[in-house]
């Protein structure tokens, strides 16, 4: 690929560029001259944001950029999926797993809702009343006040 493109020729035709995409739109072919190349388009991690200037001391936003067209040998494989894991330099390799949470399974989401919502008419049932834990009654006869103690209670003496 880099012979054909640093090919210099006097002939305009022979330098012709083309990139066309089948119906699928992500992926196509990539001719420089007379050789063509296998192209794909790819949803980059995260969106980057290109700045051009005039005078070398102003910077002005051009664009947002989410895509790049990837151009392979012949022989290498095709990227997997749609998305391409990896940003443009080398601090985001594998930037999705390392720096992004990871997307919620939305089907786990509608099932336990269909399950919470399955219960008596929809609705939650209330929470029971909270119990409290050694309170002293008042004796009725001026006998001693005993703490009223739970079952779950019986291994601590107060």
């Amino acid at each position: 690929m880099n012979q054909a493109a640093g090919a210099s020729s006097s002939n305009p035709d022979d330098a012709s560029l083309d990139l066309s995409f089948s119906e699928d739109g992500r992926s196509g072919t990539f001719m420089i001259g007379n050789e063509s190349f296998p192209a794909s388009l790819l949803d980059l991690p995260t969106v980057m944001e290109s700045y051009k200037t005039y005078n070398d001391s102003v910077l002005i936003k051009t664009a947002d950029i989410g895509q790049m067209i990837m151009v392979r040998e012949e022989d290498d494989p095709a990227p997997e999926g749609i998305e391409y894991t990896h940003g443009l330099t080398p601090p985001m390799r594998d930037a999705r797993r390392r720096r992004f949470r990871r997307e919620p399974d939305l089907n786990l989401i509608d099932q336990n809702a269909s399950v919470i919502g399955a219960g008596e008419g929809g609705k939650k049932a209330a929470p029971a009343p909270a119990t409290k834990r050694n309170v002293q009654r008042p004796a009725a006869n001026g006998e001693e006040a005993e703490a009223e103690r739970s079952d779950s209670d019986e291994s601590v003496d107060p």
